[in-house]
């Protein structure tokens, strides 16, 4: 298979997470990034050529996480990778352009018989060889992934399939459309296709100036020719708003969720950082957490996720929260319920307060003084 890899989803919501970096780049689970799954799919399927299409005015943290590719084979050589940019499918959509032209080329001197598109907000562990052998078997032109899925693990702009007995779909929905129901088949935005017939659906598609989103538009061709459906039994944690973020690394801390997602048959793969372990104090108090390296832990942490370098001092207590690199928690403060950004500080004897259901952001950056506490 070729892969189109879509960074294309953002959301208000998530501000001011995602502010000044994509939705792919927000750190999951210490030392992870949420475009780490999706690719690392990709990578375990034995697939070296990859459509990246991101956002160019958050370009940077992408790049930033991906460098040149070498934790994940893509600057080997026979491995190729073409970066892409909404807005320039934008501009050529508004001026009359074929705008799909360079994924259509991509996708023609690739000269693999099947695709596959992955969409970058689903934190899953995703078999792709088993969904292109699952394609095989019922001689369909494409295969939409899905997963049965609760309301609290779908966003208003998802597609929901509606699905007969044999998982064959008849027809899809936007999630706001939808009526209540204990469970939806939620669409992950995961399609395995010809490749001769994306190609083909492609170029008619640009010829009657379609929408240039292709998880929305594949999955109407699912719909549409009544494909059949793969279902997917996975772990799975949706993000697109601050609470499913913070629900999502909470989840990492029962062990059950942590080695199905982690620690599977498929390994997760992230860039390395050559840095020290993380220090523990004799009167450090560490329970039920996670944390990655270049830690100095003096205080307590309890029930909660660290990144990389983040310092806990003495008298200091995090508990229930999710830390980006690089902050610091100065003596004596209380930080409960937060998702704090990195390369904050966190000022002595100040407390940061939020609650479960509404947990408290930190902005990147900030330098917190006073006591915040949220009801």
């Amino acid at each position: 298979m070729a892969a189109i890899f879509s960074n294309q989803h953002e959301y208000k919501a998530l501000s001011p997470l995602t502010d000044e970096r994509s939705l792919s780049t927000l750190y999951f689970a210490g030392k992870y990034r949420l475009m780490d799954f999706p690719l690392s799919s990709i990578v375990d399927a034995g697939i070296n050529d990859i459509y990246t299409l991101i956002n160019q005015e958050k370009v940077r943290s992408y790049l930033d996480h991906l460098g040149g590719g070498k934790e994940w084979g893509l600057s080997t050589i026979g491995s190729y990778e073409y970066l892409d940019f909404y807005q320039n499918i934008m501009r050529k959509q508004s001026s009359g352009a074929n705008y799909f032209d360079d994924l259509i080329t991509f996708l023609e001197t690739s000269n693999y018989p099947y695709a596959v598109l992955i969409e970058n907000k689903m934190i899953g562990n995703f078999d792709l060889q088993s969904i292109l052998h699952f394609h095989q078997e019922n001689n369909d032109k494409i295969t939409a992934v899905f997963k049965r899925v609760s309301e609290d693990n779908v966003a208003n702009d998802d597609q929901m399939f509606i699905l007969d007995e044999n998982n064959t779909i008849i027809s899809n929905q936007q999630t706001i459309d939808a009526q209540h129901q204990d469970f939806y088949n939620l669409s992950m935005n995961i399609f395995v296709t010809d490749t001769d017939w994306l190609i083909a659906e492609l170029k008619k598609a640009q010829k009657s100036g379609i929408s240039l989103d292709l998880g929305q538009k594949l999955t109407a061709l699912a719909a549409k020719y009544r494909t059949h459906a793969y279902e997917y039994t996975g772990y799975l944690h949706n993000v697109h708003d601050i609470k499913s973020y913070y629900d999502a690394n909470m989840e990492m801390l029962d062990k059950k969720k942590r080695d199905q997602l982690l620690y599977g048959n498929q390994k997760i793969i992230t860039r390395i950082r050559n840095e020290v372990g993380t220090y523990f104090s004799k009167d450090s108090k560490v329970r039920n957490s996670m944390l990655a390296t270049g830690c100095r832990i003096n205080g307590e942490v309890i029930n909660s996720v660290l990144s990389r370098r983040v310092s806990v001092s003495e008298n200091a207590k995090l508990i229930n929260s999710v830390v980006m690199a690089n902050v610091v928690l100065e003596k004596g403060c209380t930080v409960e319920n937060a998702i704090i950004d990195k390369n904050v500080v966190i000022k002595k004897n100040v407390t940061i307060k939020g609650t479960s259901e509404k947990p408290l952001v930190i902005k990147k950056g900030a330098i917190i003084t006073k006591d915040i506490i949220k009801k």
